[in-house]
This record gives C-alpha cells, sequence and structure tokens, in this order.
C-alpha cells in the first residue's frame, strides 16, 4: 500500500478517505481473486481495508469477504459448519501410491474436463497396451522357461535376471527424474538398509510369488495357465477372514464357489486329455496363495516406502536379487547356465532383457489403466484380457479343446467378474450409507 510522509497505512476501523466513510461501494479489482469476489456478486466493504489510493487494500477487501461468504452457513448453535472434503476415490489413491503425490485432487480440479472422444481414445489407447504388454509377458515368459528351441532348464535364473532389470530401471528412472525434474515424476530412490530390512518379510512373499508364477507356466500350458492360477480370489476372501477378522457377505461367497467349481472342472477335464501337470497346478495354487499375501502385506509395508509403489518396487527387487544368488548355487543353476549352448548369443540376451522389460512395464501400466479407468475397470479388463489370452493360446499351439474344458474357463472367469461386480457394489453401498454419528447429529439438529 502507498504511504505518505512515512506513516503507516489506515486499517480497519481506522478513519479513511471520504468516500470510504460516506459508505462509497467499489467495483472488485482486477486478477483472480477479483474474479472469485465478481462471480459471487460481492464488492468489497468500506473501511475493510479498501482505499482510494491502494488498490491493494480493495482487493484484500475482497477476500475477507468472499471467505466470510465460504463460511457463512451456521449450525443452529451458531457455529460455522465445516466445509466438508469430497473422498478420495480409489484410482486417486492409487495414483497418489505410484506418484508419491500427496493429494492429486487439487490438480485434477484444476483441469478442465477433456472431450468425450479425446478421454475415450486415452482410455482405449491405454487398455490396449495394458492387454498387450500383459500377453506378451506371458507368450515371452512361456518361451524362456519351457522352449524347445532354448532348451533352457533354469526358471530361477530367469526370475533372478528379470527382477535386475527391473531394478536397474527403476534407478535409471529415478536418476534421470532427478536429472530432468520437468521430464518425467518419479520418486527419489536410495537403497537404506533399515528400509530394505523392514521390507524383507513382503520380499519372500515377492519371491514366492513371482517365481511359482513361472514354475506353473514352465510346467503348464498358457491356455491352462489362468485356470491353474484362478483361486486367488478365494484365497484373498480366506486370508482377509484368517488374518484380517474380515467377513465376507453370502454373493460374494457364491462367486468363490463358482470360481473353485471352474478350477476342478478345468483340472479334470486337462486330465481327460492327458495334458495334466499336478507340478504346475500345485504351483499355481501356490502362486495364487502368495498373490493374496502379498497384497495384505503390502498395505503394513507402504508406510515404511512412503506409500510409494514404486520404492517398494525397487526394494523388493533388490531385496529378491539378493535372496535368489544361495538358490542359483543350491539348485545347481549357475552351472547349467553356464553349459548353456547359447550364453554367448545376442538373441538369448535380447529375450532375456525383454522379459525383463515387461516385467518392469507391467507395474506402470497396470497403474496406468486404473488411473484413467477404475479398479473395477481394471479388473473386468483384466478378466477379459484372461479370456483372450486363453484364446490366442489355443490357436497359436493349435490344441482342441472340449466343451466342458471352455465350461470350466468360462467358470473361472465369469465367477471372477461377478466377484469384482459384488465387491463393487457391497463398497459403494457402504460409502452412500450416511455413518451412524451423522444421523445422530441431524437428529438432534446439533
Amino acid at each position: 500500500m502507498e504511504t505518505r510522509g512515512g506513516s503507516f497505512p489506515r486499517l480497519a476501523g481506522n478513519p479513511g478517505p471520504r468516500s470510504a466513510r460516506a459508505g462509497v461501494v467499489r467495483p472488485p479489482p482486477r486478477g483472480p481473486r477479483g474474479a472469485q469476489a465478481a462471480e459471487a456478486g460481492l464488492a468489497p466493504t468500506p473501511g475493510a481495508g479498501s482505499r482510494k489510493s491502494s488498490p491493494g487494500g480493495a482487493a484484500l477487501g475482497a477476500v475477507l469477504q468472499v471467505r466470510r461468504c465460504r463460511c457463512s452457513a451456521r449450525e443452529p448453535g451458531g457455529r460455522p459448519v465445516p466445509r466438508r472434503r469430497a473422498p478420495l476415490k480409489r484410482s486417486r489413491i492409487l495414483h497418489m501410491a505410484l506418484m508419491g503425490a500427496s493429494d492429486p485432487l487439487g490438480e485434477a480440479e484444476a483441469i478442465k474436463e477433456k472431450p468425450f472422444l479425446l478421454r475415450a481414445l486415452q482410455i482405449t489407447l491405454v487398455v490396449s497396451l495394458y492387454w498387450v504388454t500383459s500377453i506378451s509377458m506371458v507368450f515371452l515368459n512361456k518361451y524362456l522357461l519351457d522352449s524347445p528351441s532354448l532348451q533352457l532348464d533354469t526358471p530361477i535364473f530367469v526370475t533372478f535376471y528379470q527382477c535386475l532389470v527391473t531394478t536397474l530401471l527403476c534407478k535409471s528412472l529415478s536418476t534421470l527424474a532427478a536429472f530432468c525434474p520437468g521430464a518425467m515424476d518419479f520418486p527419489t530412490l536410495r537403497l537404506d538398509l533399515r528400509v530394505a530390512r523392514s521390507v524383507l518379510p513382503l520380499s519372500v512373499v515377492f519371491i514366492g510369488m513371482i517365481t511359482f508364477n513361472n514354475l506353473c507356466l514352465k510346467y503348464v500350458g498358457v491356455a491352462f495357465y489362468n485356470v491353474g492360477r484362478s483361486l486367488t480370489t478365494v484365497f484373498n476372501v480366506l486370508l482377509s477372514y484368517l488374518l484380517l477378522k474380515q467377513t465376507t457377505s453370502f454373493y460374494a461367497l457364491l462367486t468363490c464357489g463358482i470360481i473353485i467349481g471352474g478350477f476342478w472342472l478345468g483340472v479334470d477335464q486337462e486330465g481327460a486329455e492327458g495334458t495334466l501337470s499336478w507340478t504346475g497346478t500345485l504351483f499355481g495354487v501356490l502362486a495364487s496363495l502368495c498373490v493374496s499375501l502379498n497384497a495384505i502385506y503390502t498395505k503394513k509395508v507402504l508406510p515404511a516406502v512412503d506409500g510409494s509403489i514404486w520404492r517398494l518396487t525397487f526394494y523388493n527387487n533388490v531385496n529378491a536379487c539378493v535372496l535368489f544368488l544361495p538358490l542359483l548355487l543350491l539348485l545347481g543353476e549357475l552351472q547349467t547356465l553356464l553349459n548353456f549352448s547359447q550364453l554367448g548369443s545376442t538373441h538369448f540376451w535380447g529375450m532375456m532383457t525383454l522379459g525383463g522389460l515387461f516385467g518392469f512395464a507391467i507395474g506402470y501400466v497396470t497403474g496406468l489403466q486404473i488411473k484413467f479407468t477404475s479398479p473395477l475397470t481394471h479388473n473386468v479388463s483384466g478378466t477379459a484380457k484372461a479370456c483372450a489370452q486363453t484364446v490366442l493360446a489355443v490357436l497359436y499351439y493349435e490344441e482342441t479343446k472340449s466343451f466342458l474344458w471352455w465350461t470350466s474357463n468360462m467358470m473361472v472367469l465369469g465367477g471372477s467378474s461377478a466377484y469384482t461386480w459384488v465387491r463393487g457394489w457391497e463398497m459403494k453401498k457402504i460409502q452412500e450409507e450416511p455413518s451412524p454419528k451423522e444421523d445422530e447429529k441431524s437428529s438432534m439438529g446439533v
């Protein structure tokens, strides 16, 4: 504000200029604050810091008036009603975890709604990217683990190398983000041994999950792979009750029964066709168990890495690389690798590195699909992708399947989709129901 002769400017309550004392109402000032006051139909109040010679004082009066308007709603007791903030969606929470952001709500509100065609195109591209990445990773891992042309029997080494590639990619992106902060958004990654030790129990479950997944894929066909690992939903319900004491509704349990029925029918049909591998089926069940445990323990470990999924991915893969080394020695895979005829082949290492890239990319595109759609849509997309993957595997490997075999797949996929829909409907119903405390306050008029 402008002062004369070194004196302090007059504030609210002090005698102002004659025009202010006479109650002359001036138009709101220009600028974003003044625009808010103009939109609200307000003008600075006389004497509230608005002086003829000070546009800044007028702006201050407009801001104060807007703030008074925001808090004008009051309860019967005279207390101002607090402004309630809209609850964060699960997709925003996951975006916060992936990007390390504190709250993307303000950023989302600042961005104007995109045109429908542009948004539809973005969703189509993201879902297509997720499908291509996931299906390509499964077929590529099948090639590396059980290809007649490679004849490499080192599933632990394949998994170890993929974890190593993921670790190097995470560190490279973190370094790139530090040097080019405006080019990309990736959290800073520094290896802290205390954090690594706190993440270690989850890393053991993570190692079991990715190892049993690859072992299941090694011993069963790609077409049966989804059925062999279909008990993840069932273990989610079971472990939620045993470890978290969370009950499940009757309709959700009914969908789990459909999944179990589809699994047993698939095992029966694989046996009838002479293609059943009990070893691969057992690894599939263990992989489903580890996937459920991984989801439960991830929630407990996330605070140790400041809620960042990328930091958790980095520490999980670092711990996995360390823990895989004694397994490679005990199982003799290092000696098998040294005797491998294509050890110096560029094609072999290129396919191994590509498998690691897909392993890293699947985590990113999963979060991207949830960000642009929703967790419910992501689960439905995953189920449809599994169906397409099964059909592609049957066509690619020129297999012939019976009607009951296809029925088992439809039961597993249909039960998984129904479970996702039931859980989404139940969560939406819980969010829409008012809490008992709010009902009590409204009934008492407090």
